[in-house]
């Protein structure tokens, strides 16, 4: 079997996007077929599409409403890269910018005007983004043109603003009620914020790591002896979250970890310096569910944040990560508060992906053995 599928970055990720119908037909679930299709378990992920890193092993499902507001149902999943398996407990800020483009440039959506609004449902949050992709005199750019941080080739402008964003995964933007606790790893105890905007995410001080804030590029290569504490605390945070029974059960991909300081001194061009964890190692740029969070987080009184960024209470957070400075933006629109920052987003190919025999094969047997 063969399946269609889009090759796209949407900002500093890559993703695999397949249509809900066509990946309907496959023989085996997206649990078994992802994983397979990837290359996983593997970590070159040498027979599969897989990218081998946690920006570039991810995948986007989209679907058609047939009425309502939405324009684009989206999906998200985490493909594991060492194990076979699909996190789907978050979504990804990054890749979600492909879904507006994906859209206009497959006839879903009409393009009108110089902006062209798209408003999308993540499935696995239930967060509604309003998106709005640059569309000057009423069509794409024949050549993408904008610019963000951590991408070295342009792409096509991508606003994304995340409606109402807290509690969409715990029903709470503080999901243990309190702006700051303490948590227990390695015998010490830690004070974080666990905060839920965008995606659930848990925030600790880079001073309390041993991180320099003066030195915010060493961040990445200092934490590495620390990864699992790290982890430790992340998984303590998830059951603290309710996202998992124990810390055994913990997902992979939820709660993500942000590292957070003040800027240096020298920075003039940031409000707050932070470097986030994906998949258990330091993320290249950063997490666009994370910065949202982390802009609510600022504005909130109690967590570690609150009075450490410049600017925590504009309209604007810029936001020093390994990548370059990202800015998200607030604003109050319709009786709802809107979260966002922009994106740049571009399709690499379109391409068919042939799906091995065996995973057909042994789906097949599987079926043909419970059947019996």
């Amino acid at each position: 079997m063969k399946i269609e599928a889009e090759w796209m970055r949407g900002g500093t990720s890559k993703c695999w996007v397949f249509e809900g119908a066509q990946l309907g037909e496959a023989p085996a679930g997206p649990d078994i077929l992802l994983p397979r299709l990837f290359g996983s378990p593997d970590s070159r992920q040498i027979d599969g599409v897989g990218g081998a890193t946690s920006t570039t092993s991810k995948a986007v499902i989209l679907d058609r409403p047939h009425s309502g507001e939405v324009d684009v149902d989206f999906t998200f999943a985490q493909v594991g890269i060492e194990e076979a398996t699909v996190d789907w407990g978050s979504n990804c800020g990054n890749c979600s910018a492909v879904v507006g483009l994906y859209a206009i440039e497959k006839g879903w959506v009409v393009p009108t005007g110089d902006v062209t609004q798209i408003v999308t449902r993540n499935t696995n949050t239930g967060q509604i983004i309003i998106q709005q992709v640059s569309t000057p005199s009423g069509a794409l750019p024949i050549v993408p043109q904008a610019h963000m941080p951590g991408v070295p080739f342009p792409g096509y402008r991508v606003g994304l603003g995340f409606r109402d964003p807290a509690g969409k995964t715990t029903g709470a933007l503080l999901p243990t009620g309190s702006p700051s606790d303490t948590l227990t790893a390695s015998g010490r105890r830690w004070t974080v914020s666990m905060v839920d905007a965008g995606a659930p995410l848990v925030i600790l001080r880079a001073a309390d790591l041993g991180l320099d804030p003066e030195r915010h590029e060493g961040w990445a290569a200092a934490v590495g002896p620390q990864l699992q504490l790290l982890e430790e605390i992340r998984r303590e945070a998830a059951v603290r979250m309710g996202l998992a029974a124990t810390t055994r059960d913990a997902a992979r991909a939820i709660p993500k970890v942000a590292i957070v300081a003040p800027p240096a001194r020298s920075d003039t061009d940031s409000d707050l310096s932070a470097m986030m964890l994906s998949m258990g190692k330091p993320h290249p740029a950063l997490a666009i569910t994370g910065s949202i969070a982390l802009t609510l987080a600022a504005r909130t009184t109690g967590t570690v944040l609150d009075g450490m960024a410049r600017a925590s209470h504009h309209s604007t957070l810029r936001l020093r990560t390994p990548a370059g400075v990202i800015e998200t933006w607030s604003e109050e629109r319709d009786g709802s508060l809107l979260v966002g920052v922009d994106r740049t987003a571009r399709t690499i190919a379109s391409t068919v992906i042939h799906l091995p025999e065996v995973l057909g094969s042994a789906v097949d047997a599987s079926f043909a053995g419970a059947t019996q």
